[in-house]
């Protein structure tokens, strides 16, 4: 789409806002694609459901290579080694044989638990053939999760990683009033066996239970598109996870929309495309992305499951589409940024005038291609070249990226730098910024031409969806949206109202059409002098700090003030050490008063910058040298921040931050 053709607004009003009454909040108007203008794109014909999504692309490109893996030859990983469409398809066949013949029917609930692999996605088209709800688990969930997870949602037969076994057999014997089946990605040890007997289980090992059916057919029942085809639980900040029920009818509508974007941006996805399979399947994130390139035919080829390794696995796979989460996209930047930093004065010195001048292009319209081919050719190639070399769209989502990130990569990866916005319960696409469209920095970009999106006002933090510049809670209207949770209608009522899903989140519409996400309805909380505050705004833009990796911003009703918790960048707190004569390790570091001065100057500096109120400025911090994570279960496994894990993780730091913070600010008065 070149630059004149383009419009100065990417979406068009297709209803009024109204004014709030009977105590419910204004509505701001309702908004569609601009994409969208003729109406919403229609699945393609005869695909009602998730198997057709398969089914049909094995009758069009039998030969292609579908699920990729790499060879291990004498200990060492050699070339991706792949099976086509058909070698795929013929294995389903066996796996929904072995399914049906130990008496698992349409509409049971099948568990997936592992990495990624080639076999996550054989049983899970198993499960789409037979109508059985798939109910995914993700690889980093803990015993407790998976319990409940599997007693939950009533789950009899697991598929699972073969070194996944011996955690799921700690749900036993509660999970053992639902669970009978048990089949391993690979292999079984006879001491699993008799484990699995002890609980009244049958474990199978993946060849022999392909051999199951054999000799058996089992007809496909018909599938329809309201029909339930998976049971996605979210991670949950808090409480127990939720089944959120997705139809066929979500994600071959999603498809329908993505194939329409990407068309419109001159980006359609086609049989060459390559994508690394890495971001847990278990997310509906990967798994619509996953449907989309089975839908065109394209190539998936699966990590190790090492994130150490997933460089490597890049520059063997060469993939043309990477999706991230912010996390990887942070690690990315802050390995560049060392490279940087170590390669001397002169390499610093042409890396930054490069930056500057195809920044400088690209900020007056011109395409990344365009803006300057030569800085590309002879200095951002060798990153080309560490993401494969291949790579022509980045697409970030789950959580917000970083505006400095953002920017950053879209100069230097020599690629489009897309950021996305979904939720489980809209089927995971909803948003989504465009190629080339530096003005949609910092926005989830403009809604996907198959959802409705109006915003509702938030009168208790003084957002209105009727002013000039529209900020409300996002509301979404569409046939991506989940079925409701399951067994749980009370919570569906609470989200789905009059066919609108309530998200949570704040957004604020930009004049040409694209949303920022710039806060959280949740997660505001009252200080003591009876300010609001928002605070995951304030973490967005104290984010932006480039001294700090993390940062978890505190208060409560009692205080007057706020406090944080942030991870600091270890490359630049050591190079301030040395400039500023201050000894001691990174752990030694994070310990010194000094050190924690220089980062709260530089927060400090920032909030001051993005003019914050006096209240949302932080009074004192903590620095954590261990950065947040799942292990200690102060993260989501789409690394959303888990609010109580982490004040109870930190509640004696914080504790002592307040009071002697409290001190100091009385011994003044």
């Amino acid at each position: 789409m070149s630059q004149q053709q383009q419009p100065e607004k990417y979406i068009f009003q297709v209803e009024e806002g109204k004014e709030g009454s009977d105590g419910r909040p204004s509505v701001g108007p309702v908004y569609r694609s601009f994409f969208a203008k003729d109406g919403f794109p229609e699945p393609i014909e005869g695909m009602d459901s998730c198997w057709d999504v398969f089914r049909m692309a094995v009758e069009k490109y039998p030969e292609n290579p579908m699920l990729g893996r790499r060879e291990i030859v004498d200990g060492k990983p050699g070339k991706y080694v792949w099976q086509t469409y058909q070698e795929v398809y013929d294995i389903v066949i066996k796996l929904g044989n072995s399914l049906r013949s130990c008496g698992v029917e349409e509409q049971a609930k099948c568990g997936i638990y592992g990495a990624n692999s080639p076999e996550w996605i054989i049983s899970m088209e198993a499960c789409n053939a037979h109508g059985l709800y798939c109910v995914p688990l993700y690889d980093t969930l803990g015993a407790g999760a998976v319990e409940f997870i599997i007693t939950h949602s009533e789950v009899s037969i697991v598929f699972v990683e073969e070194k996944k076994i011996s955690e799921l057999f700690k749900t036993c014997p509660n999970a053992t009033e639902y669970m009978k089946t048990v089949v391993s990605f690979g292999g079984v040890t006879s001491e699993q066996k008799e484990a699995a007997e002890t609980f009244g289980l049958v474990i199978y090992a993946w060849d022999e239970f392909l051999k199951l059916g054999e000799g058996k057919q089992y007809d496909l029942p018909i599938k329809k598109k309201s029909d339930i085809c998976t049971i996605m639980y979210t991670s949950g900040t808090t409480g127990d996870p939720k089944g959120v029920m997705i139809s066929n009818e979500s994600i071959v509508t999603l498809i329908a929309g993505v194939i329409r974007l990407l068309k419109s941006a001159n980006e359609a996805l086609t049989v060459k495309d390559v994508y690394l399979s890495y971001l847990p399947l278990a997310h509906i994130f990967d798994r619509v992305i996953e449907e989309c390139f089975i839908q065109h035919g394209a190539a998936i080829g699966f990590w190790r499951g090492d994130v150490k390794l997933l460089i490597e696995d890049l520059g063997e796979l060469k993939p043309t589409i990477f999706c991230a989460v912010p996390r990887v996209l942070d690690r990315v930047y802050s390995g560049l940024q060392q490279k940087l930093a170590a390669g001397g004065f002169f390499k610093k010195f042409m890396f930054d005038s490069a930056f500057s001048f195809k920044y400088g292009h690209m900020k007056k319209g011109q395409s990344h291609v365009e803006a300057s081919p030569l800085c590309d050719k002879l200095v951002f190639s060798k990153v080309k070249q560490g993401l494969g070399g291949n790579v022509r769209i980045i697409l970030s989502g789950a959580a917000p990226l970083a505006s400095h990130v953002e920017s950053f990569l879209r100069v230097v990866a020599c690629c489009h730098v897309l950021q996305g916005y979904g939720l489980t319960e809209s089927c995971a696409g909803t948003f989504v910024s465009l190629p080339d469209r530096l003005d949609m920095l910092g926005t989830v970009g403009p809604p996907v031409p198959n959802v409705d999106i109006r915003l509702e006002s938030v009168p208790e933090m003084e957002y209105d969806a009727l002013a000039s510049t529209p900020r409300g809670e996002i509301c979404i209207r569409g046939k991506t949206l989940f079925s409701g949770y399951y067994k749980r209608e009370d919570l569906t009522k609470e989200v789905l109202i009059d066919g609108w899903l309530h998200t949570g989140d704040v957004g604020e519409w930009q004049p040409n059409g694209s949303m920022k996400i710039i806060d959280r309805k949740k997660n505001i909380f009252k200080l003591s002098q009876g300010e609001y505050v928002a605070v995951e705004n304030l973490e967005n833009i104290y984010g932006e700090v480039q001294a700090v990796d993390s940062v978890w911003v505190y208060g409560n009703s009692f205080e007057s003030f706020l406090v944080a918790v942030a991870n600091p960048n270890q490359h630049i707190l050591e190079k301030w050490a040395a400039e500023n004569g201050v000894s001691g390790d990174y752990n030694a570091l994070c310990q010194n008063a000094k050190a924690k001065e220089f980062i709260l100057g530089e927060l400090v500096k920032m909030g001051k910058e993005k003019k914050m109120k006096g209240f949302e400025i932080i009074k004192a911090v903590h620095l954590d040298p261990v950065p947040f994570d799942m292990e200690r279960d102060l993260l989501t496994p789409t690394y959303k921040k888990k609010r109580p894990q982490l004040l109870k993780h930190f509640q004696s730091v914080i504790d002592e931050m307040y009071k002697t913070t409290n001190e100091s600010l009385a011994s003044r008065k």
